[in-house]
């Protein structure tokens, strides 16, 4: 061959080898589509009925008798993991992350027009923790069991599983569940608050309620549900309550609650632990994290002291994770990933690179440092660490391998999950017994024949190294937990320096149907522009017998600049008494009163109305 031919194989080389490379560069930061198949993996661990827009596919309707036997609906929720256990510890962290990442992350999301997704994500489990709340002092904690459970290796459209559901009241109390519940709630409260601001407010009336619970009637909660010891054993209850005032402080501005993480700050642990692990079970970073911000933002007060010790601690967990801590660092693996436990690290890892991300921004807009015992940094450079974990989960790794199932070229096609190693239910149609799906679909070397996209898995071990096997559970299994960080990680990296690109959709569709058959599904901001608003709020609510009833009150605000007349509107899911308005006679339509035909310009009228569970559906027919 001639060097001029020599020279061109080389350049052709060379320019192969730069392609690849960008490509798989392009690969890693497309965080936009990471972000879109995260969002699938909750679809596909829904219970319940599934909504006609349900997108994967694969799935049917499951769980509808949940609860029953204990005379309590809880059909909806979420499944754990690859079992089908609705297991209330981690799926209400679960709907917590969700909920920081559609507060602090909602520019991000919304640009990237993931907002109603997340929110749908959020309601999915809400709609459930209201029907697992039906009494201020009760929490239904537990759909399943355990045990029998993992014997079984079948699709949840053909459980033949106990479905035992199992409480919490005064006499069997959990502080830490009810209180990860209250900060669930308290945080959606806050997620729903610019686009539906009834369901927000009835999300924080159960907040409120739960957190009383969980603090008066204090104890552990595997000690009133034995039977998730071996699934989800808590290891206390204080870091959850002050995890739950700290929520209901920033949803309500209540310095009641505030004044609990103060007054509670040494005994519950608050300024004492310095913690390396951010998880379902241990919250601590996180309130630590949380109430810096109301130190960064010079809201401190009488407290600013004890706040700047929540702080520290905070600045502890931070400069473990960038290896700046005094020699009290993380571990992580040769490749860089952060290594916690042998059992589904990559849920560590992932909580733990959300919650810098959210700390980078609070230090940000103080214009504040990190203060590390190896010197001070920026807070980029948080920003920079949580970047290497999600690279590193989306295949920058010795493997090549994304964790994120159905993500890149290379991901696992061997997950623990029941539901994608069996053919759909739409695709075989008898029944996979329990042995049976242990025999023929559990053990088989082959790939899943469903692609649970966006799931998670355990992750590689300290070394790296990972084996797709169905049977190797503590790499292979996905988790809720794990996942739902990573909605507001994969935001914040999609824009600015790190995104990557608009990423579309996996396919656009009108919101689902909420498990209340009553409940509007309305995540449209209020548009201040529109000749006429609606203004929904709660103002009273109460148990009578086993339903909770709620005092809805609507103001109607004529926006326009001109006086309306002759307003009729149709309310349609109404079960309750209304006062304020007159029926016209036709169905769910209802006019002002005599005395207030015509509304101004810039005037407003309110009527009230009274029924158990969410707001009816209040809309405008016509007017002159």
């Amino acid at each position: 061959m001639s060097k001029f031919g020599r020279s061109l194989l080389g350049v052709s080389l060379l320019l192969t080898v730069l392609l690849a490379a960008a490509t798989t560069a392009a690969e890693y930061y497309n965080y936009g589509s990471a972000l879109d198949k995260t969002f699938l993996f909750f679809e596909a661990q829904r219970s319940g009925k599934l909504p006609a827009t349900q997108r994967v596919k694969w799935r049917g309707h499951s769980g509808l008798k949940d609860g029953l036997a204990q005379g309590v609906s809880l059909e909806g929720g979420y499944y754990d993991a690859g079992d089908h256990v609705k297991f209330g510890l981690p799926m209400a962290f679960s709907v917590t992350m969700l909920s920081w990442a559609a507060v602090d992350n909602r520019k991000e999301l919304s640009g990237l027009n993931q907002m109603q997704q997340t929110l749908w994500s959020i309601r999915w489990g809400t709609d459930y923790f209201i029907k697992a709340h039906p009494q201020p002092n009760v929490l239904w904690g537990q759909v399943g069991d355990g045990q029998s459970d993992h014997y079984c290796w079948e699709r949840a459209e053909d459980m033949t599983t106990s479905r035992t559901a199992y409480k919490l009241d005064q006499y069997h109390p959990g502080s830490d569940l009810a209180g990860e519940t209250a900060a669930a709630f308290a945080a959606a409260s806050l997620a729903f608050k610019p686009y539906n601001s009834s369901y927000s407010a009835i999300l924080l009336s159960h907040a409120k309620e739960l957190f009383s619970f969980a603090d008066k009637y204090r104890g552990l909660y595997t000690d009133s549900i034995p039977n998730a010891k071996a699934f989800y054993m808590s290891s206390g209850y204080s870091d959850e309550l002050l995890w739950a005032a700290a929520w209901l402080h920033r949803a309500t501005g209540d310095q009641y609650y505030l004044k609990y993480t103060i007054d509670n700050a040494g005994y519950m642990g608050g300024t004492g632990w310095g913690m390396k692990e951010f998880s379902w079970d241990n919250k601590y970073a996180g309130v630590q994290v949380l109430l810096s911000k109301v130190l960064l933002e010079g809201k401190g007060g009488p407290y600013t002291s004890t706040l700047k010790q929540y702080q520290m601690k905070a600045d502890y967990f931070s400069c473990a994770c960038l290896k700046k801590n005094g020699g009290y660092n993380i571990q992580t693996t040769p490749g860089g990933l952060m290594y916690v436990r042998e059992w589904n690290n990559l849920q560590y890892s992932s909580v733990a690179a959300f919650l810098l991300a959210i700390y980078s921004d609070y230090l940000s807009a103080a214009n504040a440092k990190l203060n590390c015992p190896d010197g001070s940094v920026q807070p980029r450079a948080l920003l920079d660490f949580a970047r290497s974990q999600a690279d590193y989960i989306l295949g920058k790794n010795r493997q090549g391998m994304s964790y994120l199932v159905g993500y890149g070229p290379k991901y696992p096609i061997r997950v623990h999950h029941r539901g994608a190693s069996v053919p759909s239910i739409f695709v075989q149609h008898s029944s996979v017994s329990c042995v049976q799906g242990f025999d023929s679909w559990y053990r088989r070397a082959q790939a899943d024949p469903n692609v649970i996209h966006g799931a998670l898995v355990g992750g590689p071990d300290q070394n790296d190294n990972y084996s797709d096997d169905r049977t190797n559970y503590e790499q292979s299994e996905p988790t809720l937990s794990g996942t739902a960080p990573l909605v507001g990680l994969f935001a914040k990296l999609s824009v600015g320096s790190y995104g990557g690109g608009y990423s579309k959709p996996y396919q656009t569709t009108k919101p689902p149907a909420s498990s209340y058959k009553a409940t509007p599904t309305t995540y449209t901001p209020k548009q201040s522009g529109a000749p006429i608003e609606f203004l929904h709020s709660i103002t009273a609510n109460w148990m009578a017998g086993n339903t909770r009833y709620y005092r809805h009150k609507v103001i109607i605000k004529n926006n326009s600049q001109k006086q309306i007349s002759d307003l009729k509107l149709k309310i349609e899911d109404l079960s309750g008494p209304i006062w304020g308005l007159i029926p016209t006679g036709q169905k769910n339509t209802y006019q002002l009163p005599q005395w207030q035909k015509r509304l101004r310009a810039g005037q407003t009228h309110d009527f009230v109305y009274v029924q158990g569970g969410p707001q009816a559906k209040v809309s405008v027919l016509s007017y002159y």
